[in-house]
């Protein structure tokens, strides 16, 4: 429009492809505040984060040390104990599970009758 191809909202609409109602829009964003509020990306408020981020990082942490968690609900009970938290036990394993993408450090399962010196014997004779 300033550089006078273009003289009306609805031919330009159509070139763009927009209503003229968006076209509107665009035009009074640009007039309130220049090149800056047009191109200004607005993001919806969404809720609160359940665990704060400081909280979070303390989390990840403890998830990476050796030791780290056995369980979800001991994670649970860690937040409640540590930070008074209370977060449910889904929120957590969805957290734990799909955005940190941290596993729990469980053991693999060993057999009690196992023989530990048959064990020993075999690592040094198998390899």
């Amino acid at each position: 429009m300033k550089t006078r191809q273009v003289t009306q909202h609805k031919e330009l609409s159509q070139r763009l492809g927009r209503d003229g109602s968006t076209l509107t829009r665009w035009l009074q964003r640009y007039r309130q505040g220049g090149l800056e509020k047009l191109l200004e990306v607005k993001t919806a408020p969404g809720a609160t984060p359940k665990i704060p981020e400081e909280i979070l990082k303390k989390l990840v942490a403890r998830l990476e040390c050796p030791q780290g968690f056995s369980s979800y609900g001991q994670i649970v009970e860690w937040l409640e104990q540590e930070f008074h938290l209370q977060v449910k036990y889904k929120t957590i394993y969805r957290l734990v599970r799909y955005q940190l993408k941290a596993t729990l450090k469980v053991p693999r399962p060993v057999s009690k009758e196992q023989n530990e010196e048959a064990v020993s014997l075999f690592k040094k004779t198998f390899l």
